[in-house]
């Protein structure tokens, strides 16, 4: 019995989303703040000068595609139309791949549509040589970095060309040649992967910095917190970008803290640089990278940013968002798409018009469309196992351990017991 009959009854409180399926998506409520008016620090300035960037909202490309401000990278046309390029290519390619899985020529895919001025705009302003550690909807680092479309879709195919071997899950690509850390579908596992890789980079005095991805709804695991912890009492040389597109696989945002405050925040917690930015903005995205690079390569720490995006299509081929969000939402997005605003940008400048832009999707889609037609030569997922059975062992460790080398043998055995080809 209650010895404190007055107190009211606890309550738990069980976040809600505020649009669900047939509700009319509205929203006037997200506050939108002007083109240009957000402050950029000096590179070299203490995190706590500027807390107030993890509320806000960095942002260059106003209402009518004029890049204000004094975040403004003032990148060259040729430089903004390989960007816009490299975002063309990487809807093309993920429309082709979505059908590919459609028609059941793979098993997964995952599509980022509506975020790809994130992945493309930041491949630009990072070096070549800097060690991505990314998610799994960061497909644009390599598209922009060109790495070979076929090279991608064999790994997706499963093939007799994937570099992995046919080991990991389509979409999950690696390549140490691209400075492309392999993707992992455990959620979160790559930030502190990511800044211990930084941290050796600075034991070593190399100039490589890292940078990692996760969805906002990661910010939840403990691994996330790990890597800001070593992140900031080691100033590692690392970018920790939080990709905010609003939803999970069927959880809004607010089951990771979004009702209480902003995702760029957990940065002041850990005593680190912390951006919001406009991830739909392709200028601001490279501006905010350039600026958290810089502050890597020259020893002023690590910088978490949030990119305030949304997720345009479903969560991955297995998802269907009709079934938990507002069929209204894609639409009534405030921040647009981020491939409609750059070219809006650079026709502006006069830089850009409607039929080179035409010509350039079309280019874009055949070349994603051959690259396919070569990958498939190879084979693809849906007519079976592509490598030899007898590799399934390799790759993991750098000598096999006897117990697995025994197990090795015994399943051949068994394989040849029954018929069936292991080389």
């Amino acid at each position: 019995m209650s010895t404190r009959p007055n107190l009211p009854p606890l309550r738990l409180h069980v976040p809600e989303p505020k649009f669900r399926p047939g509700d009319e998506a509205e929203f006037s409520d997200v506050p939108i703040p002007a083109a240009g008016a957000t402050p950029r620090p000096a590179v070299e300035a203490a995190p706590a000068a500027f807390h107030d960037l993890a509320y806000d909202l960095v942002r260059v490309l106003d209402e009518d595609g004029c890049a204000v401000g004094p975040w403004d990278p003032k990148l060259s046309p040729d430089t903004l139309r390989g960007i816009l390029r490299a975002m063309a290519k990487t809807r093309a390619f993920d429309e082709r791949m979505y059908r590919a899985q459609r028609q059941g020529k793979t098993s997964f895919y995952m599509k980022c549509t509506g975020e790809e001025a994130i992945a493309c705009a930041q491949a630009y302003a990072l070096h070549r040589d800097d060690m991505c550690f990314p998610s799994y909807r960061q497909q644009g680092l390599l598209i922009a970095r060109d790495w070979p479309l076929i090279d991608m879709m064999n790994q997706i195919y499963s093939n007799k060309g994937d570099r992995l071997g046919g080991k990991q899950l389509p979409i999950m690509y690696s390549t140490r040649e691209g400075s492309f850390f392999s993707i992992s579908g455990n959620l979160a596992t790559q930030l502190p992967q990511a800044v211990g890789w930084a941290m050796a980079s600075a034991i070593k005095g190399d100039t490589r910095i890292a940078a990692t991805w996760c969805g906002e709804g990661s910010t939840a695991e403990g691994d996330f917190h790990s890597a800001c912890t070593f992140a900031s009492v080691y100033r590692a040389p690392v970018i920790l970008n939080v990709v905010n597109n609003q939803w999970a696989i069927s959880s809004f945002s607010g089951f990771a803290g979004a009702e209480a405050t902003t995702f760029a925040a957990r940065a002041i917690g850990y005593g680190i640089a912390g951006l919001r930015v406009d991830g739909n903005d392709a200028l601001a995205v490279y501006a905010a990278t350039e600026w958290a690079a810089e502050r890597a390569r020259t020893n002023q720490g690590p910088t978490l940013i949030e990119f305030f995006t949304y997720r345009a299509e479903g969560h991955s081929t297995s998802d269907d968002p009709s079934a938990y969000r507002s069929a209204q939402e894609r639409e009534k997005w405030p921040l647009g798409d981020p491939i409609s605003r750059l070219k809006q940008h650079l026709i502006g400048q006069g830089e850009w018009d409607e039929e080179r832009h035409a010509a350039m999707d079309l280019e874009v889609a055949n070349e994603v469309k051959a690259a396919q037609k070569e990958a498939e030569k190879n084979g693809i997922l849906g007519h079976g196992m592509h490598q030899p059975m007898s590799t399934m062992f390799y790759d993991v460790f750098e000598t096999l351990p006897w117990h697995l080398e025994e197990q090795r043998q015994e399943m051949l055995a068994e394989a040849r017991a029954a018929g069936i080809e292991t080389s």
